[in-house]
C-alpha cells in the first residue's frame, strides 16, 4: 500500500523533537549565507545567482538522466536575467523551457501556484510533445490511457516497480487540495513546507513526465518564500544530484510507509543544510572570476590579454610562458612578450623568481574586490 492509498491521506505528521534541531541548523545557515552575500557588490551577487541557477538547471536534469549543454543553459539564464557574459550561445527549446520554469518559480515566488502555471512549466519542458520517442500529454494532467503511472527501473522484462501513482481520475481533486494548501497562509515553517510540497507533489505524480523536475522547482519556490528573496545562492538540486541514490531510497521508503514523514523531513533538511554549506564550492569559481574582473575594471586590456587571462582563471595547467601565451593568443613570440610585460607593469601578472628560459608568469593574488596584490 502506498501513502496515497491510506485513509488519512494527505494528513502528514512528524516528530517535532526530531525535526527542531536540524530545522534550526538550516535556518541559521541560510541566514549566514544571506549575510555573506549581502556584503558583496551587485555584480558579484548577480554572478553568484547566475552560477547557482546554472547548477540548479543542469543538476535537476541530470537527476532524471538528461544532460543539458552547460553553455546553452548559462547563456539562456544570463539573457533572462540581463547579465552581460559576452557572446551568448543560442539555446534549444527544451533548455529555454527548464530555464524559464526555474526562474519563474523563484523570481515570482510570491505569486500563487496554479494549475495553469504548472501546465505552462510542463509545456516548456516538453516543447515537442514528446519524452524521448514517446508522445505524451503536454500541459495537462495525465490520463492513464497507456495504463497506470508507474516509476520503474531495470531492463525490459525484469522491471522493478518502485511506485504506482494515484489513478488519473483522482488528479483534479488531488491537485486542487495540494494547490490550496501550498497557496494558503503558512501553518508550518516555510522550509518544512518545501520538503512537504516536494513529497506531496511527486507522490501525486500528475504528469506523464517531468514530475521530479517540477517538484524540485516547487520546493525551490517554497524556499524562496522562506527567505523572502528571489536571489538563489545555493542549489538543492545540485546537492540531491550528489546524493541521488539516497534521494530515491528515502523517497521510495516514504511513499511505501505511513503518513508520519519524519524520516523524509530529516533527510530533506540534512540535504538542504549540505546544499547551503556547499554553496561556496558552486560559487567559488564564478565569484573568483567575477572578483578578478572587478579588480581590473580600470585596467586597459586588449582582446588577446582578455582571452589568455580567462584561460588562466578557468584553471590553466602549468605556468604561463611566452610560448604558451603565443599559442593561446595565436600571435608571435614578440607580441606575446609585449602583452605579458604590459600585464606585469599593470600588476595583473607576476613574474616567477626564475629567469632566462625558465621565466613564467601567474595571476597576481586578489585581496578583495577592487584590489590586486603581487
Amino acid at each position: 500500500m502506498y501513502i496515497h492509498e491510506l485513509p488519512d491521506w494527505p494528513r502528514f505528521s512528524w516528530d517535532w523533537e526530531r525535526i527542531a534541531e536540524p530545522l534550526a541548523a538550516v535556518r541559521h545557515r541560510q541566514g549566514q549565507l544571506a549575510g555573506r552575500m549581502a556584503a558583496l557588490g551587485f555584480s558579484l551577487r548577480a554572478e553568484a545567482v547566475l552560477e547557482t541557477t546554472t547548477a540548479d538547471v543542469l543538476k535537476s536534469s541530470e537527476i532524471e538522466g538528461e544532460k543539458l549543454d552547460a553553455e546553452q543553459v548559462r547563456s539562456s539564464i544570463a539573457r533572462h536575467l540581463g547579465i552581460d557574459i559576452g557572446a551568448l550561445k543560442p539555446a534549444d527549446r527544451n533548455v529555454e523551457g527548464i530555464v524559464e520554469m526555474t526562474l519563474d518559480a523563484t523570481g515570482h515566488y510570491d505569486q500563487p501556484l496554479t494549475a495553469e502555471r504548472l501546465f505552462s512549466w510542463h509545456a516548456g519542458l516538453f516543447p515537442a510533445g514528446r519524452s524521448g520517442l514517446s508522445r505524451i500529454r503536454v500541459g495537462a494532467w495525465r490520463d492513464d490511457t497507456a495504463g497506470p503511472m508507474e516509476v520503474v527501473s531495470g531492463p525490459v522484462g525484469r522491471e522493478h516497480v518502485h511506485f504506482v501513482a494515484p489513478e488519473a481520475a483522482r488528479l483534479p481533486g488531488e491537485m486542487a487540495a495540494f494547490l490550496d494548501w501550498f497557496n494558503s497562509s503558512a501553518d508550518s515553517d516555510p522550509v518544512l513546507r518545501a520538503g512537504l510540497a516536494h513529497l506531496w507533489f511527486v507522490t501525486i505524480h500528475p504528469f506523464d513526465d517531468g514530475n521530479g523536475r517540477i517538484a524540485r522547482a516547487i520546493a525551490d519556490m517554497a524556499l524562496a518564500r522562506s527567505e523572502n528573496s528571489r536571489q538563489r545562492y545555493y542549489s538543492l538540486s545540485a546537492q540531491i544530484r550528489q546524493e541521488r541514490a539516497a534521494y530515491y531510497g528515502i523517497l521510495e521508503r516514504t511513499q511505501q510507509g505511513t503518513l508520519d514523514v519524519t524520516p523524509w523531513l530529516e533527510w530533506f533538511l540534512g540535504c538542504l543544510r549540505r546544499a547551503v554549506d556547499g554553496a561556496e564550492t558552486i560559487l567559488g569559481a564564478g565569484l573568483g572570476k567575477a572578483r578578478f574582473w572587478e579588480s581590473v575594471a580600470g585596467v586597459t586590456l586588449n582582446e588577446r590579454q582578455r582571452l589568455v587571462l580567462n584561460r588562466l582563471l578557468e584553471g590553466f595547467e602549468g605556468n604561463l610562458t611566452t610560448t604558451k601565451y603565443a599559442k593561446l593568443a595565436r600571435c608571435s613570440q614578440d607580441t606575446a612578450l609585449r602583452d605579458i610585460l604590459s600585464l606585469v607593469d599593470k600588476g595583473v601578472l607576476v613574474r616567477s623568481p626564475a629567469g632566462g628560459r625558465s621565466t613564467s608568469y601567474a595571476l597576481a593574488g586578489i585581496t578583495q574586490p577592487g584590489g590586486i596584490r603581487s
